[in-house]
C-alpha cells in the first residue's frame, strides 16, 4: 500500500462509524459489571456471614478463572472475531453478577464466582483485541481513552453504591436491577462494534507477515508458540506484570502504608486511592493525543519516570499530605503505560492480534494477582516501607527498558475479499468458527 493510500486511511473520521466510540462503550460496560461486584464486597461478606479467609478463596477463584480462559480468547477471536464473543459475555456477565446476588451459602458463591471471573477475562481480552483493531482500522490512538472510560465507570460504580447502601438497598435488588440495565446496555451496544473481519487477521504491520498468519491458520490454526512468544513480546509481557504489581501496590496497600507507617487518620488514608484514581483518569483522557503527538516510546518513558518519582515522594516523605499528592502523582504517571503496552502488543509480529494481546492480558492479570500478595509476603519479612521502595527500581527499569514502536497504529493493508460472505455476518462467523 503506497504513502497516499495510506494517508487516505489514516485520516478515516474517529466517530461512531470508526468504532471508537462502542470500543470506549465496551470499557465502561464492562467496569461497571466489575466495580459493582467489587464495591459490594462487605455488603457480599456481611450477608453471608463470610471469614476473611473465605473472602480470599473467591477472590482467588474470579482470578484463576479469568486467568485459565484469557489463554482460549486470542485462538477465539482469531476464528470469530471479538465482536460475537463481546456480544454474548456483554449479556452474560451482568447475569451473573445477578446470580452472585441470588446465590446461597458458600458453595453457591464459589460457583458463581469462577463463571463471573471467567466471562471477566474473556470479555478483558476480547475488548482490548477489539479496542487495538479500532486503533489499526482508524490510524489513530483510543486505547488510553478506553481504559480512561474503564475508571471512570469504577467511580461511578463506587458512588452508585455507596447512594444505595445509605438507602437501604439490599444486595439482590442492587445486583438484579445493575442487571437488568447492563444487559439492556450490552444488547444495543452489540451491533455497533466493528465487523469480525477486522480483528481475524495478523497483528504485524507487514504484508508478508499477515500472509504468513492466515497461511498458518489455515493449516489448522495459530503459528507455534516458539514463533509467537519473541523476545519482544516476552519483555513487553513482563513489563505489563510489573507495572501491574507496581499499581496493586499502590492501590492495595498505600492506605495500609500510609495509617499503619506514617500515623495518618484513616479518612485521609484513604483519599490516597482516591488520588491515584484521580491522577490517573485524568491523564489517560489526553493520554492517546500525547502519544500521537510526541510519540508513544518519548510518552511512555517520560511516564514512566514521573510514576516513580510520585512513589518516591508517597513512600519516602514522612508529611502526609505530600505522600498523598505523590500518589496522585503516581497515578498520573501510571496512566497510559499500560494502554501503550497494549497497543504495541497488537503490533507484534508472528501472532495474531487476539492472541497477543489475550497472552498480554495474562502477564498483567498475573501481576494483579500475585502483587498484593507478594508485597503483604515481603512486608513480612523487611517491612512495608522497605518492600514498597524497593519498587522504585523495577518502576523505572520498566520506563527505562521497555522498547515501544514509534510509529502510530496505522492500518494493515485491506484484506483480500474472502470467498463467502462469512465476515459479514455475525452469525454465520460464529457458526464458521465452531466447526
Amino acid at each position: 500500500m503506497d504513502t497516499v493510500d495510506r494517508g487516505k486511511q489514516a485520516a478515516r473520521p474517529v466517530g461512531a462509524g470508526s468504532g471508537r466510540w462502542p470500543a470506549t462503550a465496551v470499557f465502561f460496560l464492562n467496569g461497571l459489571t466489575l466495580s459493582t461486584f467489587i464495591a459490594r464486597q462487605p455488603s457480599l461478606k456481611s450477608v453471608h456471614h463470610l471469614s476473611n479467609g473465605q473472602v480470599g478463596v473467591l477472590g482467588m477463584l474470579f482470578a484463576v478463572s479469568a486467568i485459565v480462559c484469557m489463554q482460549f480468547v486470542g485462538p477465539l477471536v482469531a476464528r470469530v472475531g471479538s465482536r460475537p464473543v463481546l456480544r454474548v459475555s456483554l449479556v452474560v456477565m451482568p447475569l451473573l453478577l445477578a446470580l452472585v446476588g441470588l446465590a446461597g451459602g458458600f458453595g453457591a458463591l464459589a460457583a458463581a464466582s469462577i463463571a463471573l471471573g471467567a466471562v471477566h477475562g474473556t470479555t478483558d481480552a476480547a475488548m482490548n483485541a477489539h479496542a487495538v483493531a479500532v486503533e489499526r482500522r482508524a490510524g489513530r490512538r483510543i486505547l488510553s481513552v478506553c481504559h480512561a472510560a474503564w475508571s471512570v465507570s469504577a467511580v461511578v460504580a463506587s458512588l452508585a453504591t455507596a447512594a444505595l447502601s445509605r438507602a437501604g438497598v439490599p444486595l439482590t435488588a442492587h445486583f438484579v436491577g445493575a442487571a437488568v440495565v447492563l444487559v439492556l446496555g450490552g444488547l444495543v451496544l452489540g451491533p455497533l462494534l466493528l465487523p469480525v473481519g477486522e480483528d481475524r487477521r495478523s497483528g504485524a504491520a507487514s504484508a508478508s507477515a499477515s500472509a504468513s498468519a492466515s497461511a498458518s491458520a489455515r493449516d489448522g490454526g495459530e503459528r507455534s508458540a516458539g514463533s509467537g512468544w519473541s523476545g519482544a513480546f516476552v519483555a513487553l509481557g513482563l513489563a505489563g506484570t510489573a507495572l501491574m504489581i507496581c499499581e496493586g501496590a499502590a492501590l492495595g496497600w498505600g492506605p495500609i502504608f500510609l495509617h499503619d507507617s506514617r500515623d495518618v487518620s484513616l479518612g485521609l488514608a484513604a483519599t490516597a486511592v482516591t488520588a491515584y484514581a484521580a491522577g490517573q483518569t485524568a491523564v489517560r483522557l489526553v493520554g492517546d493525543r500525547l502519544a500521537t503527538r510526541y510519540g508513544a516510546p518519548k510518552v511512555f518513558r517520560t511516564s514512566g519516570l514521573v510514576a516513580a518519582a510520585g512513589m518516591g515522594v508517597a513512600v519516602l516523605v514522612a508529611a502526609p499530605v505530600a505522600a498523598v499528592a505523590g500518589f496522585a502523582v503516581m497515578g498520573a504517571g501510571m496512566a497510559v503505560l499500560l494502554p501503550l503496552a497494549f497497543s504495541a502488543v497488537g503490533q507484534v509480529e508472528g501472532m495474531s492480534t487476539a492472541t497477543a494481546v489475550s497472552r498480554f492480558t495474562t502477564f498483567t492479570y498475573t501481576g494483579v494477582l500475585l502483587g498484593p500478595a507478594a508485597v503483604g509476603w515481603a512486608a513480612e519479612l523487611t517491612g512495608l516501607t522497605r518492600t514498597l521502595a524497593a519498587l522504585l527500581p523495577v518502576l523505572l527499569a520498566v520506563a527505562l527498558l521497555t522498547r515501544l514502536p514509534n510509529s502510530r497504529p496505522l492500518p494493515e493493508p485491506e484484506p483480500t475479499p474472502p470467498a463467502t460472505d462469512t465476515d459479514t455476518d455475525t452469525d454465520t462467523a460464529v457458526t464458521a468458527g465452531s466447526r
